[in-house]
């Protein structure tokens, strides 16, 4: 890997960190930001929705975006927004501007993740693009984890509003080496507008729908939103999402296993976090460090593990490999009990859980993203987000609406792991990691 790859490398995932960390981040300081802002229950729930809703609804027409218009512009566009938002809502005041600078950096953030992604899969040859992978799958998962013990550290040390201040420096300076991604100007096409505007509608409702206890309304009209969706972009010249992607094999069973992992990965950490606090009765900052093996364990293996043997077998064998050493762990967590311990009853599982977690994750990105042409790329990054975030957003609300306890929660995740192995295992190709299609060449060679 080039210097040039790396800075690349560095930039993509400095901006992915960003964008999972302001996920969680602010759970942990909620109560402050209640005392200080006297903010509503209700609004409270907006601290964090309104970042969620624009997140899932725009990811696939920030994914568009950067094929139409060029993926400097995007990143660019994406990250000062991002950066410019973060700064607003720690200065902020009042609960009304705070929830409006959190729906503002979820629209950079929307406009920045499918932008991560393709950097890596339009900058990186071949023989390089599974260590980036890799590296880009394990920030975010940090990201993930970091969210929560950052937000209770900087609420105690210093102020929750530190929570999003932390953002402005490191997008400042990820704005100035922004110059090192491809100057890339798109491809002229006109933009799918009512695609975008049916899209957005239909993934924000059917989130909405979902974190709001199953509104029915919402539900429906996220429904019928990307049913019409669906039928508009058959019909369009230059669709927002073109169908054809979901024609080849790896996109389609790629972004199926990527719901249903997503459906258990990501809840797991709410589930984990009250079981640990409610059932263990450990404090707000154990229950923080109690992630951190987590994540050191997902990291390794991601990192040092999957890359090699990426080489060596095909992506849906690691995939489901992954899944089902997952499961495993989910099976253990769910004996947890009023009277354990955190050595036996959670790091225990962990190893299991982050070690399949950690197989998992890099060569299903690469599953979804395989064999798709340069001027789709943005797009098929899009369709992954919004995937993983529909995902996660349809666990949660399933699991804590069916799990009478934590027990059943995790034994559900543990289904959904053996139900992302099986899809894996039957639509995915039975192609060798070394011998996967190789898209046709960069639209940037430069990079």
């Amino acid at each position: 890997m080039t210097p040039r790859h790396r800075a690349l490398l560095t930039l993509a995932c400095a901006a992915q960190f960003m964008v999972v960390l302001d996920v969680s981040i602010v759970n942990v300081a909620l109560p402050s930001i209640q005392a200080d802002l006297r903010v509503s229950p209700a609004g409270l729930q907006w601290v964090v929705n309104a970042y969620a809703l624009p997140f899932a609804g725009l990811l696939l027409l920030g994914g568009r975006l950067a094929d139409v218009c060029g993926l400097r512009r995007v990143f660019v566009l994406g990250l000062a927004l991002f950066t410019l938002a973060s700064l607003a809502g720690g200065l902020a005041g009042a609960q009304g501007p705070l929830i409006a600078a959190r729906a503002f950096q979820g629209l950079g953030a929307a406009l920045l993740a499918p932008a991560t992604l393709t950097v890596l899969t339009t900058a990186f040859a071949e023989d390089v693009r599974p260590r980036a992978l890799a590296a880009w799958t394990a920030v975010g998962l940090a990201g993930g984890t970091a969210g929560n013990l950052a937000g209770g550290v900087l609420t105690e040390a210093l102020s929750w509003r530190w929570i999003l201040l932390v953002n402005v420096p490191v997008g400042a300076l990820a704005l100035l080496c922004s110059g090192l991604l491809p100057d890339g100007r798109g491809e002229r096409r006109r933009l799918d507008v009512p695609g975008a505007v049916l899209a957005t509608a239909g993934v924000a409702s059917l989130t909405y729908g979902v974190t709001r206890g199953w509104n029915a309304p919402a539900l429906a009209g996220g429904a019928a939103a990307l049913a019409a969706f669906t039928v508009l972009q058959s019909r369009a010249r230059h669709p927002l999402l073109p169908l054809r992607l979901l024609r080849i094999r790896t996109v389609a069973a790629g972004n199926a296993a990527m719901l249903l992992a997503g459906a258990c990965l990501n809840p797991m950490w709410f589930f984990l976090a009250l079981s640990m606090r409610n059932v263990l009765h450990l404090s707000a900052l154990q229950t923080g460090l109690g992630f951190l093996p987590h994540t050191l364990l997902t990291m390794a293996v991601v990192l040092r593990v999957t890359p090699r043997l990426m080489k060596r077998a095909a992506d849906r064998t690691l995939i489901a490999a992954g899944a089902l050493i997952a499961a495993a762990g989910f099976l253990w967590q769910s004996r947890l009990s009023p009277g354990g311990a955190y050595l036996p009853d959670v790091l225990g599982p962990a190893i299991l859980i982050s070690a399949g977690g950690g197989l998992l994750g890099t060569p299903l990105t690469a599953a979804v993203t395989s064999g798709v042409p340069p001027g789709d790329a943005g797009a098929a990054s899009g369709l992954m987000n919004t995937a993983k975030q529909m995902g996660a957003a349809l666990g949660l609300a399933v699991l804590a609406t069916v799990a009478v306890d934590y027990s059943d929660a995790f034994l559900a995740m543990a289904a959904l792991l053996i139900a992302t192995a099986a899809t894996a295992r039957a639509l995915l190709p039975a192609r060798p990691g070394r011998d996967r299609v190789r898209p046709a060449p960069a639209r940037h060679p430069s990079a």
